[in-house]
């Protein structure tokens, strides 16, 4: 059984300029393409794989990896020691004023598109702005790398992710086939992350949404898909709308123990009294939150109970600075939204399709490929 990608003109590339992206993709290897890739075992292993597993034509396969270029120098960033910034280092990076206004004029010029799409997922809108806001501001840094290429060279060339990278390069290659895009055309972060959400394959997969109904998971440049896709993603983890996610608290105790569990959401507001946290104002004990500890400034530690939304959020980013940077930046969107903040500033259009300053997956009449 085969498959066919099926063009559409690109309402961001003239058509003069799209058949000739066409023609460089398809017709010809890319100058940059490494060849001796699809002679590798492991790779041919692969192809043969995922072409009797899913469905894809093997010598369209072939084709397609003829073209990628690997990246090995992208391989230096996961490389990197797993060393994180102190909190009073993290924080002034994303939560700003200059971020608040531009989430509050994107909410202002949008604000029928968020507001259905916050009802309809039961998110608040700032918490989806904002964590927009961090990934891209709004789509205008979603990446430059070829996701076919990144993926590919984690998957065959690192050996300590080529398991993880393997399956996201099969999703990549599912999500290009279902959308109907030249898989050669989407660009995102060097691990290959996608759109104003930026979301790995196996995340598009499960959560992106087609607000529209135009039948493409447009994350690139459709406002509304992006706004629903970060809002999916929310919601599928279990958010629940108009909770506390953090309260501030002081410790007496072991923190070790309780800080190696501060991703799984497993201990009770009780249990974790047990353990040396001690609220400052009253909470339900019985709710499940995870001890964390932020340092606020230079040997100075504050201490949190974070509960099922600081948790969801953790989910979209495994980090606590991530987390509270996000619930910190909503919370100014949202002030600055409801004073009127962003209105002594220059106005901003509203967002359209179409409207983002990265391209989408470009779209077009191409031969069959799967």
């Amino acid at each position: 059984m085969t498959f066919s990608f099926r063009f559409r003109p690109s309402k961001l590339l003239p058509a003069v300029a799209l058949g000739a992206t066409l023609a460089g993709a398809f017709l010809a290897p890319a100058a940059h393409a490494d060849e001796a890739l699809i002679q590798r075992d492991d790779v041919r292993a692969y192809l043969d794989d995922i072409s009797r597993q899913y469905g894809f034509d093997r010598a369209a396969l072939d084709e397609l990896f003829l073209q990628v270029s690997p990246k090995p120098n992208i391989l230096n960033y996961f490389d990197r020691p797993s060393t994180s910034k102190p909190w009073y280092e993290f924080r002034p990076n994303f939560v700003t004023s200059g971020r608040a206004l531009s989430g509050a004029r994107f909410w202002r010029a949008n604000a029928p598109l968020v507001e259905k799409i916050s009802k309809h997922y039961q998110v608040e809108p700032e918490v989806v702005l904002a964590i927009l806001n961090v990934e891209t501001g709004y789509g205008k840094n979603q990446g430059s790398f070829r996701v076919l290429d990144v993926l590919s060279t984690v998957a065959f060339d690192y050996p300590r992710r080529s398991e993880y990278f393997r399956r996201e390069l099969t999703e990549f290659l599912q999500l290009a086939r279902a959308e109907g895009w030249d898989p050669l055309s989407f660009k995102g972060s060097y691990a290959g992350a996608m759109g104003w959400p930026q979301f790995m394959p196996s995340s598009f997969r499960n959560y992106a949404q087609d607000w529209d109904k135009d039948g493409h998971h447009d994350i690139w440049n459709n406002a509304g898909d992006a706004l629903a896709s970060a809002a999916n993603y929310l919601k599928e983890y279990g958010w629940q709308q108009g909770r506390q996610a953090v309260a501030p608290v002081n410790f007496a105790g072991d923190a070790e123990p309780l800080l190696a569990e501060k991703f799984n959401l497993k201990y009770t507001v009780a249990e974790l009294m047990d353990k040396g946290v001690q609220p400052l104002t009253e909470q339900d004990t019985r709710q499940k939150a995870v001890y964390f500890a932020l340092e606020t400034a230079p040997g100075e530690t504050s201490h949190y109970l974070g509960y099922n939304n600081f948790y969801v959020i953790t989910r979209y980013n495994k980090s606590t600075l991530y987390a509270m940077a996000v619930l910190e930046l909503a919370q100014e969107i949202k002030t600055a939204y409801q004073n009127g903040a962003d209105l002594k500033g220059k106005a901003t259009a509203p967002a359209r399709k179409g409207s983002a300053s990265k391209p989408a997956p470009a779209k077009g009449k191409a031969a069959p490929l799967w």
